[in-house]
């Protein structure tokens, strides 16, 4: 359903309701109001929908229409979770889970986000067909998306609710940058995760630049680009299922290892070992299923620049059996 505009000038469509038939809650001065209850994770909440008329009730009789065939399709995904989970698939806690379907819902991957970093790292299980043990290259609490500025700016629309309302609903808050008033980073309040959003830088400076369709800021990178090209879906095993998107898993490896060179010294050496790990598992493996498309992507890498060829290197020195893989790639 459409939103609903409230008689103080807010409207919600949160994407996370579990939806029961809205019903009549309330009558003043003889005339009768409607209220949608629905559920965020744990809590039930109630949200105004509009004055009763023969309009509002059209509306509401399609909405069941649609539930029900929504409910067909959503039997038909529960199956192939279930498959899944049966064959030994990692899942998400609920609290993750139902904050990336809350962001499915409000159209973050729809418009352009992907999701990077260790929780795209997770979902190559399903594309690739393999397992993971459960040691910290697959763990982790954060939730990092990103996005091409070009490519938000041209596409004209917004999530929908605005991604803040979305990311409010789970307790989080903006955390404060050095830029006022601009934010990229969010804070539960309740937990220990934290939501960052990114996107490539294209100059020589990385500072915070906007993501018009997501509605908010984000830190740009260097060597993003290349990550984010080209991205596939993935589908993440919480309740019937999220569709969302990650990059290619050749990409995500070879991005790694120019990743665990920049993270080398100081507090960022743990970081840049479990980046060496997840590249070097995803390099065994598509270097056995894929190994035409990780050659592309790898010499694609060599090919950007000499600072690319040294960050690739110094990685793989640390790394002889990963290196001795990719050279020998048919």
């Amino acid at each position: 359903m459409p939103p609903i505009r409230t008689c103080n000038g807010r409207f919600w469509t949160t994407p996370c309701r579990t939806f029961a038939a809205p019903r009549p809650r309330c009558t003043r001065g003889g005339r009768l109001y409607w209220y949608d209850s629905y559920r965020i994770g744990t809590d039930v909440r109630k949200t105004y929908i509009g004055e009763d008329s023969e309009a509002l009730r059209g509306r509401l009789a399609r909405h069941a229409d649609l539930k029900e065939t929504r409910a067909a399709r959503q039997a038909h995904r529960m199956r192939l979770v279930r498959l899944l989970r049966a064959e030994g698939f990692m899942s998400l806690d609920a609290g993750t889970g139902s904050l990336l379907s809350a962001m499915a819902r409000a159209g973050v991957f729809r418009l352009g986000g992907t999701i990077v970093g260790t929780h795209a790292f997770r979902l190559y299980e399903g594309e690739l067909g393999v397992r993971y043990g459960f040691d910290d290259a697959a763990q982790t609490d954060d939730i990092d998306i990103a996005s091409f500025e070009r490519l938000s700016l041209a596409l004209g629309e917004a999530t929908s609710p605005p991604l803040e309302e979305v990311l409010s609903d789970f307790a989080f808050d903006p955390v404060p940058s050095l830029d006022p008033g601009r934010v990229w980073r969010w804070r539960q309040t309740k937990g220990n995760t934290l939501v960052e959003f990114l996107t490539p830088s294209f100059g020589p400076d990385e500072g915070l630049r906007p993501l018009p369709a997501l509605g908010v800021e984000a830190q740009s990178l260097h060597y993003l680009n290349y990550l984010i090209a080209d991205p596939i879906h993935a589908a993440i095993l919480y309740r019937s299922g999220v569709l969302v998107q990650i990059p290619r898993p050749e990409r995500f490896a070879i991005h790694k290892l120019i990743v665990a060179d920049r993270r080398r010294e100081g507090s960022d050496a743990a970081k840049a070992r479990k980046a060496r790990r997840q590249a070097e598992f995803l390099i065994d493996v598509l270097a056995e299923d894929r190994p035409d498309e990780l050659r592309a992507a790898y010499e694609e890498a060599l090919t950007r620049g000499p600072k690319w060829r040294e960050r690739l290197e110094r990685s793989l020195t640390r790394m002889a059996p990963t290196a001795d893989r990719l050279q020998s790639l048919p």
